[in-house]
């Protein structure tokens, strides 16, 4: 058993005091990055009161910094002079203020910030305080005898940035932690936590106040807005959002993680501690500064904005064999070689992400996968790892390799599944009725073709292909925003939502907004439409959900779109099947599955995938076992 000798500095004119810790402490005494790792197994702190050292008791509470050694702690930056009425700006004011690196001009502004702004987040009616933090610290840490009081279980294998604390600040850090084991039953599993409680020890008056705090970040309970992960479902769930993310946001970063590891997720599953475990101490309390008035989603975007400027500084030959976790964290690092602080939040800044309520959308959706996956609420750390498998996959189309790619294109949720063959022309025979039996009831599907001429090409379709039984005789387009289509040969590339890249160009659409249909695309088969044709109508689509079931990411009733081609996904009548649609179709099949049609479209703003005019010689639609 790993064991933490803790005893704290005698008062002054004493003896000197002395500060054993585990072998495996490391402190970088440069950036201020110090870091404890919490073992696999378990960790006990040993609380000492022999006559040499001084106890640890809950009256430690000897002013704000007190937990500081204050020769790592970073100077206050320059900044204009500090209104005297910041405290109450209104909120799109201060965040403005975060993000701009005012509370870096004043240690005493960043706590008097800092108090104010997690007091008034709103949490659950019974959330610990101050006051129960001095009475359970003074039942756990109070008596004279010796004591052991293990750490929470829910850190075990995790790490413990201790940044600029000073031994007095990793005692208490500890002691923190110890408590919200105590009063916090339900956390099963939170990396981030011991971060969040350091960060804010340096801005603390001491740790019950620390505590409190922390404790309304834990008891949160904001619609659509979480602060910490509690539990491995819950950060898992976070961890395939920001892949997914990445994925949309970061391509050229992306493809060239997927091309370099064999697990991408096992890659993105460390995004949180790039930013509170691997970042230096004067990027990380800026992080968290913009965190507290902005939540999780900020955290989304400062990350991207990292892994964009991480592949803007590599080269591609020189990872070859390279173990691109170890690399990205070398890079989180040494971040101050690459980019400023400032320069690293304006870019994230920059960075136009969905909604916050979308993004939650998406990260329910993942939760549930995981659900599907058999991890639950109390689940233990497990690690997944990319589903294709290279020995046994086979397909007449596509290679394993490029089915890897295409695999890593599609979103966390689904990609945890392997694929399963649904329909194949060499063996099902080129019939469209075949095709909608062999579909229908699978959601969602990845459709491949290949041309008489050798080009392949394909689409990633969200929706079940029995949508479009819905709306009757007059078949309408379907499906939602994780749409994609693709080639393969002789180029590899992905042409996803026009939405993606522009989402300026979409608005939320307002809770009383009345909803209009979605355009037919029966005259679509066979004819373009006018590619002159310009609409101003905005377009949201009436789904009504059944009570309790989750509304799909980036539908599209949640947009204000500019046009009724801007949405046009997947379409199938008894004519043929029609994916993406607007001035063009990106890709058109006839009812013998034999000729087919690409274009440029609107909704996906890609060029033609192949030959237009082009004959089919394989066709296959792989779904998603267990998906």
């Amino acid at each position: 058993m790993l064991q933490v000798g803790l005893s704290l500095p005698r008062s002054p004119g004493g003896a000197a005091s002395s500060f054993p810790v585990a072998e495996d402490m490391v402190e970088d005494e440069t950036t201020g990055t110090g870091q404890e790792m919490f073992g696999s197994s378990s960790v006990t702190v040993v609380i000492t009161s022999e006559a040499d050292t001084g106890d640890i008791d809950d009256t430690s509470c000897l002013g704000c910094g007190q937990f500081v050694d204050w020769d790592r702690m970073p100077d206050p930056e320059q900044q204009a002079r500090v209104p005297r009425d910041i405290l109450s700006k209104p909120p799109k004011e201060l965040k403005k203020l975060a993000r701009e690196g005012y509370w870096a001009a004043s240690r005493t502004l960043r706590a008097q910030v800092y108090h104010q702004l997690i007091q008034q987040v709103s949490c659950r009616l019974v959330t610990p305080d101050a006051l129960v933090y001095r009475d359970v610290a003074s039942r756990l840490f109070g008596k004279p005898n010796m004591s052991s009081h293990p750490l929470p279980e829910f850190l075990e294998g995790c790490s413990m940035p201790t940044y600029c604390l000073n031994p007095e600040g990793i005692t208490a850090l500890k002691k923190i932690l110890i408590c919200i084991g105590n009063l916090f039953p339900d956390i099963t599993y939170s990396p981030i936590l011991p971060s969040l409680v350091a960060l804010l020890l340096h801005y603390s008056e001491d740790e019950a106040q620390c505590f409190e705090n922390i404790s309304r970040l834990i008891a949160s309970n904001a619609p659509h807005t979480s602060y910490i992960d509690q539990s491995f479902l819950a950060h898992q769930a976070s961890c395939m959002t920001f892949g997914d993310l990445a994925n949309k946001h970061c391509p050229a970063a992306h493809k060239l993680i997927a091309s370099t590891s064999e697990n991408v997720f096992e890659v993105y599953s460390e995004w949180l501690s790039w930013l509170f475990h691997d970042l230096p101490f004067s990027y990380a309390i800026r992080v968290f500064d913009v965190y507290l008035l902005e939540g999780q989603k900020v955290l989304y975007r400062i990350a991207l904005a990292l892994l964009k400027q991480y592949r803007l500084s590599v080269i591609s030959a020189e990872l070859e064999g390279t173990d691109i976790k170890a690399d990205l964290q070398a890079f989180m690092q040494n971040i101050a070689e690459h980019m400023t602080v400032d320069k690293l939040l304006e870019r994230a800044f920059g960075i136009r992400l969905f909604s916050r309520k979308e993004i939650w959308l998406l990260q329910m959706a993942n939760r549930k996968a995981l659900m599907e996956r058999g991890i639950t609420m109390v689940q233990g750390r497990q690690s997944f790892h990319l589903a294709v498998d290279m020995q046994n996959f086979s397909s007449s189309i596509v290679t394993a390799q490029e089915m890897r790619i295409i695999w890593s294109w599609i979103p966390e949720r689904f990609s945890l599944f392997p694929p399963l063959l649904l329909f194949s022309t060499s063996e099902d025979g080129c019939s469209l009725q075949r095709f909608y039996t062999r579909c229908e009831g699978c959601e969602p599907t990845v459709l491949l073709l290949k041309t008489t001429e050798g080009e392949v090409c394909g689409a990633f379709l969200s929706s079940d292909w029995s949508e479009r039984k819905k709306s009757g005789a007059t078949s309408g387009f379907f499906g939602t925003g994780e749409c994609f289509v693709f080639t393969v040969r002789p180029e590899t590339e992905r042409y996803e939502w026009v939405f993606i890249k522009k989402p300026e160009l979409a608005k939320a659409v307002p809770r009383s907004r009345q909803r209009s249909p979605s355009p037919s695309p029966a005259s679509l088969l066979g004819s373009s439409p006018d590619r002159h044709t310009t609409s101003s109508n905005h377009l949201t689509v009436p789904t009504p959900q059944r009570k309790g079931r989750l509304s799909p990411f980036l539908a599209i009733r949640h947009f204000l779109l500019p046009s009724k081609t801007a949405s046009m996904f997947m379409s199938g009548s008894r004519e043929g099947i029609i994916i993406g649609g607007g001035g063009g179709q990106a890709l058109s099949l006839d009812a013998s599955l034999l000729w087919g049609r690409t274009e440029h479209c609107e909704t996906f703003d890609n060029p033609p995938l192949c030959q237009e005019n082009f004959k089919v010689q394989l066709l296959e639609v792989w779904g998603f076992q267990n998906a």
